[in-house]
């Protein structure tokens, strides 16, 4: 791979590369923003643009707005409880609160402080640790996938905060949400109640632009005529003790994140959650208490999320497998332009490694640039009196939810989710967990039962979980979890 280190100097050296990733960083950001705009569907559209440029350039735009689409999810999510990417689902859960008290300036300044570190971290275990995380993530059969998603679903339990049963509950009704469909396996529907409408299952974006933004918009009604929450600008970097305190923290997210990413599917949502979780578990004394405006829950998913972007291009350029659902679509922009990645790439043409490393690393400074110079226009956005941000709110969730499949079915259950998700909220039942576990059901069905196929039977897959090196660490780490949540509640 070394001998491809010329490929480093291809961004830096040519200006309109650099312009192309600045540009990108900066779409990525504001799109990120917006629930519904997926990252996916911005790198999407983007292949149908430049399938005829040079390829460098489409790769260079390509990667900024990838980079900066993950950190813009966290904007929404700290200012109006709206996440604007999956991954920013656990940034939500002390972003807003911390908004509420009037810090959301220093709180977005936090995430973007803690994503840059969190995506120049996942950039440096790519470059060093990339032969052997994927052959770690090769070495992955269906089982242990299984097992990962079970982890993050036995997680989902602690954003139930004092009462782990309502997270539980809500994570398995997403669950059953996330099945709703035919079946990838025999074709039947599941949970469809007869009808074809529902044949196509439930996208989660649309469940969670109508749990968060919907339903936050009904909430707001109550304080229409309340005097608005001034912001604290005067402060929007942290102070460099309270960063410098907190890098433990933000090495293990970012680690997580990494590691996390680099599994062909898994992506930065679920790091973000196991991050989360991580945070919740190892800080002994943070400042206010998780899910009431702890910093430390803001920075230990946004590093983990960053960094997890990092992680999603090993797979996709040493195995040919893409890391999440936007290495899926670079993967095939890779394919347009001629190249097939995989083992024979980074030995032909490791140049190519090379370029993404130098174009992830232009991203992350403008990422930090941008960032920070907007965090002051966008936290006027609480200040807006609520007769106002109301009605901008719903029509943003509603256009989301549609230009996500053209549906209009899908119009119709943003609003039955905005009515359950503010029943939910009114009865102190967390609505992300719902959300986790749509993503993370179809997981866990799926590989289990390739699993049960591959192994022949039920007794066939405990058998390899038991004699497998990989497969047993992972139901270690299940047991333990388990353990340690069951003497934390016995303590509290």
């Amino acid at each position: 791979m070394l001998e491809g280190l010329a490929g480093l100097w291809i961004p830096l050296s040519d200006p309109f590369l650099i312009l192309l990733i600045a540009a990108g960083t900066f779409a990525g950001i504001y799109v990120g923003a917006i629930p519904g705009l997926s990252v996916t569907m911005a790198v999407s559209l983007l292949i149908s643009f430049t399938f005829s440029w040079d390829m460098f350039n489409a790769l260079a735009l390509m990667t900024g707005v990838f980079a900066g689409g993950v950190y813009g999810g966290s904007r929404s999510a700290i200012l109006l409880n709206i996440p604007g990417a999956p991954a920013a689902i656990a940034t939500s859960f002390d972003g807003y609160p911390l908004a509420k008290l009037g810090l959301a300036g220093e709180t977005i300044g936090t995430a973007t402080i803690q994503s840059f570190l969190g995506g120049m971290i996942g950039l440096l275990i790519m470059v060093f640790a990339t032969p052997l995380m994927s052959q770690t993530a090769l070495a992955f059969a269906p089982r242990d996938y299984f097992l990962i998603a079970s982890m993050g679903l036995l997680l989902i339990g602690s954003l139930g905060g004092n009462t782990p049963f309502k997270g539980i509950l809500m994570g398995l009704m997403g669950v059953i949400l996330g099945l709703t469909g035919m079946d990838p396996f025999s074709g039947e529907g599941r949970f469809t109640f007869g009808s074809l409408a529902l044949m196509g299952g439930i996208d989660y974006v649309v469940a969670m632009i109508g749990l968060f933004g919907v339903s936050e918009a009904i909430s707001q009604i109550e304080l229409i005529g309340r005097p608005v929450i001034r912001q604290k600008l005067d402060r929007i970097i942290p102070l460099w003790s309270e960063t410098i305190r907190h890098i433990p923290l933000s090495l293990r997210a970012s680690a997580i994140g990494a590691f996390i990413g680099a599994l062909p599917g898994a992506g930065g949502d679920i790091a973000a959650l196991l991050a989360y979780d991580h945070a919740r578990r190892i800080v002994k004394k943070p400042q206010r208490p998780f899910g009431e405006g702890a910093i430390e829950g803001v920075i230990a998913p946004e590093a983990a999320n960053n960094a997890a972007v990092g992680g999603a291009f090993i797979p996709m350029l040493t195995l040919g497998i893409p890391g999440d659902s936007v290495t899926a679509v670079i993967l095939g922009a890779l394919f347009i332009h001629g190249l097939r990645p995989g083992p024979l790439m980074m030995s032909e043409k490791p140049e190519i490694f090379w370029f993404f490393v130098s174009a992830l690393f232009l991203s992350n400074i403008f990422m930090l640039i941008f960032g920070l110079m907007g965090v002051r226009v966008f936290s006027r956005i609480v200040e807006i009196p609520k007769q106002w941000i109301i009605p901008i709110i719903l029509v943003l969730s509603m256009i989301g939810a549609y230009a996500i499949r053209g549906r209009y079915l899908d119009l119709v259950l943003v609003v039955i989710f905005g009515v359950v998700g503010y029943a939910l909220k009114q009865n102190g039942y967390p609505t992300g967990p719902v959300i986790l576990g749509m993503i993370l059901g179809p997981m866990i069905d799926s590989n289990f039962r390739r699993a049960a196929l591959s192994a022949g039977s039920l007794i066939g897959v405990l058998g390899e979980i038991f004699t497998n090196p990989i497969s047993l660490v992972l139901f270690t780490a299940i047991a333990l979890l388990l353990f340690s949540g069951i003497r934390l509640r016995k303590r509290l």
